[in-house]
């Protein structure tokens, strides 16, 4: 055997342990793409669904909203007619009730300004910040009062 020959039975075995290396890289690819597709099946198959549900949940949240946006709109309506009949009764009877409390006052007044056997009040003392007001000056103000 000549040194060609060697030669070339060397880079026969090169070649053939760098083709089953390649060829065992290309198997494990294939079992890799063919585990990849049915993960992408199975997945598809179970989206599918979920899509469909999901779908399902938003049209019954839709629905709700809708309702909840109507019951707004009812109690809106309620405020508004609550307020006007509120408006109502105040301008209604609120006149003729402040006159009633106000003569009913008047005439309090006026029978405690009768009694003549009543003592009158001795008048008050007003302290301020260390001071004490007399009470003449202050006897204007109580004179108004009565």
């Amino acid at each position: 055997m000549s040194g060609g020959e060697v030669a070339g039975i060397l880079v026969a075995v090169f070649w053939a342990i760098l083709v089953s290396f390649l060829a065992v890289a290309l198997a494990r690819l294939a079992q890799t793409l063919k585990a990849t597709t049915k993960l992408v099946a199975d997945v598809t198959e179970q989206a599918v669904p979920l899509l469909a549900d999901a779908s399902q949940a938003v049209r019954s949240a839709q629905t709700q909203l809708d309702r909840v946006d109507a019951i707004a709109s009812d109690v809106q309506e309620v405020t508004a007619n609550a307020s006007a009949l509120s408006t109502t009764v105040a301008s209604t009877f609120g006149g003729p009730l402040v006159k009633v409390a106000a003569f009913g006052y008047g005439v309090r007044r006026a029978l405690n300004g009768r009694k003549e056997d009543v003592p009158a009040r001795a008048p008050r003392r007003t302290v301020i910040v260390g001071r004490t007001v007399p009470a003449a000056r202050r006897g204007k103000r109580n004179n108004r009062e009565r």
